[in-house]
């Protein structure tokens, strides 16, 4: 997999962007993303790389005292540079490997969300409590997705434990855009955030970008008025083929109804700043009605719970409302994240984590772009590691040469291979 990076330009982009003082940095990166691909999820697991008889095939190891020195020397604006090579890779790496982004000339997703990394402990730098009521650092990532083609993540970066959802959410979306747009999404994107994000600043950079939204509204007295004027006979039952979780009344729900109207955001804020919308509602039924909403908001919410959200889409209402609730496909990528090199933030300095974060995205992306290539699109970085990294192999040496023999009857080698053959082919132009 670190054949097809450097294939899609990895070392070239380290060699050119990266600053930071050590020797050999490129080498060093590289280590800290293969260990993360193998499964570390801490610097004391990048030892990963120098177990068994890897030694014997892969040179320049470096150990985890080492690589973490190393993290430990990165600054704010060395980490930008790192940032700025997984964006430039990203688009190597769509084209390289053609199917990563299929599909991205026509619609592609651009979704925004953030999440706590716990730690313990009072010495990590920038760790406080935040909306989870842990203690933590905060990750914002935007990914970049198709209707055909699985997310990557087009930036990412660590903040403050106790940083607001939305702080900087227009300067992410716009980096996200650029990149996606670098990558081949050429056709219509689609913004899409949860309510936290529900302001202007996320709306007014999808609209400069000449992007659609699509963000969760909050439930204020002007969505709480728009929502009571549709009339009954808008409504449009709708039926989910795969049940949808309700995370509030805790059930499967498979049926529901959508509506839209006209709508007005952001009428507190200057006449230039107030968007003329779509806000769509889904409803679904109440298992048990709250009596106790009858005497605040009206009949309406006390048999029905809504969820609404602003878009300027041209998509049909039914399109408009399943492409949205598509945006908890992030969720997924969060949640891979944390099952790999994310379960732990490792350093006590900020800007090491900071850097850790930002090669774990690389990694991730490299990981994605490795299923496709294998043929494996649908996988998941776990199933990934266990079917085509940590594959067992016996070495064997013949006239000075070094020979792998792999696993017979490996259900796998098919895809194997087809990584193989991408990750040697012509290389791309480093952008």
């Amino acid at each position: 997999m670190l054949l097809l990076a450097e294939t899609a330009g990895l070392h070239g982009l380290l060699d050119q962007q990266l600053s930071v003082d050590s020797p050999a940095a490129t080498v060093k990166t590289s280590c800290v993303i293969a260990g993360m691909l193998a499964g570390a999820d801490s610097i004391d697991d990048l030892d990963l790389l120098r177990h068994g008889g890897m030694a014997r095939l892969f040179c320049g190891v470096r150990a985890p005292s080492t690589l973490g020195t190393f993290l430990r020397r990165f600054t704010h604006g060395h980490v930008q540079q790192l940032r700025a090579v997984g964006s430039r890779l990203l688009t190597g790496l769509t084209a390289q490997v053609p199917g990563l982004l299929a599909g991205a000339d026509r619609l592609a997703f651009v979704d925004v969300d953030d999440t706590i990394g716990e730690v313990h402990g009072y010495a990590k730098q920038a760790a406080a409590y935040g909306y989870s009521k842990v203690m933590g650092l905060n990750v914002q990532l935007a990914t970049v997705s198709t209707p055909l083609a699985a997310p990557v993540i087009a930036q990412a970066t660590l903040r403050a434990g106790n940083t607001a959802s939305a702080t900087g959410a227009g300067r992410m979306l716009a980096q996200a855009i650029t990149t996606a747009r670098a990558a081949g999404a050429t056709g219509q994107i689609l913004a899409r955030a949860d309510s936290a994000y529900y302001g202007w600043a996320f709306v007014g950079t999808a609209l400069r970008a000449k992007a659609w939204f699509s963000v969760t509204a909050r439930m204020t007295a002007t969505v709480a008025a728009a929502i009571t004027s549709i009339a009954e006979d808008a409504w449009i039952p709708i039926h989910y083929p795969n049940a949808v979780w309700d995370e509030v009344e805790h059930r499967l729900v498979s049926d529901a109804e959508v509506a839209e109207i006209g709508f007005t955001a952001f009428t507190g804020r200057r006449k230039a700043e107030q968007v003329g919308c779509r806000l769509v509602v889904r409803r679904v039924r109440r298992l048990q009605p709250l009596a106790s909403d009858g005497s605040q908001q009206g009949e309406l919410f006390v048999t029905y719970r809504h969820h609404a959200f602003i878009t300027n889409s041209t998509l049909s209402t039914i399109a408009a409302d399943q492409h949205h609730r598509d945006h908890a496909i992030i969720e997924q990528v969060i949640a891979e994240l944390k099952d790999g090199p994310l379960a732990h933030l490792p350093s006590g300095k900020y800007a090491a984590n900071a850097a850790w974060v930002t090669c774990a995205t690389i990694g991730f992306n490299l990981a994605r772009a490795a299923a496709v290539a294998a043929d494996l699109a649908k996988i998941r970085w776990a199933s990934l590691r266990s079917k085509i990294i940590n594959v067992p192999a016996r070495i064997a040496a013949t006239g000075r040469r070094l020979i792998v023999h792999l696993p017979t009857g490996w259900a796998w080698e098919p895809g194997w291979t087809r990584l193989w053959t991408t990750a040697t082919g012509p290389p791309t132009t480093a952008p």
